[in-house]
């Protein structure tokens, strides 16, 4: 009391500057515990590390072919890691045109590979070997030979099914035939295409939605760890070409459904068609598309959709800024329905 007394008394400034620096010292402080933590997060949070993920996809530019595919030098197969467990691939289009996109959901137990693209060649599109590959970064020798690898389709189109023979006859490995019987005994889908199906791949759960209307086998996914939806040829940002309207109007309305009651992050396609103008889309058959959209779609696009195909009262295109719906014509038709037959 006596010191306090002497220094308040002869030096009146002496603890207004020594409580400024209290303060100072406590707000560098508290400023340096929140960069801090948020250095953490973005490490440590598995919230950030999904916004983070969720970010990089959206504004991910994919290969693209090229002008002249005989200088082209991108790889056969682009891999986009999203988090440890999730990787989308996408095929090289200067070995085919469709350059469909594949999904890699690992689980602890089961790995789920979701369609296997369009080529066939092991040689030209080492599918197979890829998928053994991302295993080994996340897996010891034990781990990875007690996963079975799953393979299923998106539907039944040729473009998604090509890359099945790498699969056939490995072991540890089932392929889900793309055709209406395999598809509902292995999963046990009763009332197709009203009923779903769970699958459990090990701490991750895949929900089965049939959604027919592009071609009579499409389902979608759903994956419980990315909370992606997954709709293969059903929705995407291009050209989506329709063979029974009235199937698809049902199953766009299924969709939307299951979106009201579940966490959707992404609704994700197999193709990008749409550039990155609004309502331009690459012709068939392009392999250059140097200004392509983003692969993502939301819940707000498939929403958008419903209500349009609530509105139409016939089978009509319906144009929107990120997608297109096309009902087919009759030579479609019958190109389809000989696809069908092949796969069945």
């Amino acid at each position: 009391m006596l010191v306090v007394h002497a220094v308040t008394s002869k030096s009146p400034r002496i603890l207004d500057i020594f409580a400024k620096n209290i303060l100072t010292a406590g707000f560098l402080l508290l400023w340096a515990s929140l960069i801090y933590a948020d250095t953490e997060g973005s490490t440590n949070n598995p919230k950030r590390q999904s916004t983070n993920s969720a970010t990089a996809l959206q504004e991910k530019k994919w290969i693209h072919g090229s002008a002249d595919c005989k200088s082209n030098t991108d790889p056969a197969i682009e891999v986009f890691r999203y988090d440890r467990l999730s990787y989308v691939l996408r095929q090289n289009k200067c070995l085919s045109f469709e350059a469909p996109f594949i999904y890699v959901l690992v689980g602890e137990e089961k790995v789920l590979v979701l369609d296997t693209g369009a080529p066939e060649s092991a040689e030209n599109f080492p599918l197979y070997e890829t998928v053994l590959s991302l295993l080994e970064e996340h897996s010891d020798e034990n781990r990875k030979a007690a996963r079975e690898i799953l393979v299923m389709h998106s539907h039944s189109h040729r473009d998604h099914y090509s890359g099945d023979s790498q699969f056939d006859g490995k072991p540890n490995v089932t392929v889900i035939k793309p055709n209406h019987a395999a598809v509902v005994q292995f999963f046990a889908i009763e009332n197709w295409p009203d009923g779903e199906a769970r699958l459990q791949l090990g701490g991750r759960e895949i929900t089965v939605i049939p959604t027919p209307g592009h071609q009579e086998e499409s389902v979608s996914v759903y994956d419980s760890h990315t909370h992606w939806l997954l709709t293969g040829d059903t929705f995407y940002p291009g050209y989506v070409y329709v063979k029974d309207w009235e199937e698809y109007k049902r199953s766009i309305a299924r969709l939307v459904s299951f979106s009201e009651t579940h966490e959707i992050s992404a609704v994700l396609g197999a193709h990008i068609e749409m550039t990155d103008e609004a309502g331009e889309f690459y012709p068939i058959g392009t392999i250059y598309q140097p200004n392509e959209a983003p692969l993502t779609l939301s819940p707000e696009n498939l929403h958008s959709l419903h209500s349009a195909l609530q509105r139409s009262r016939n089978a009509q295109e319906i144009k929107k800024s990120e997608f297109i719906v096309m009902p087919m014509n009759t030579f479609q038709k019958t190109l389809s329905n000989i696809a069908r037959w092949i796969s069945q």
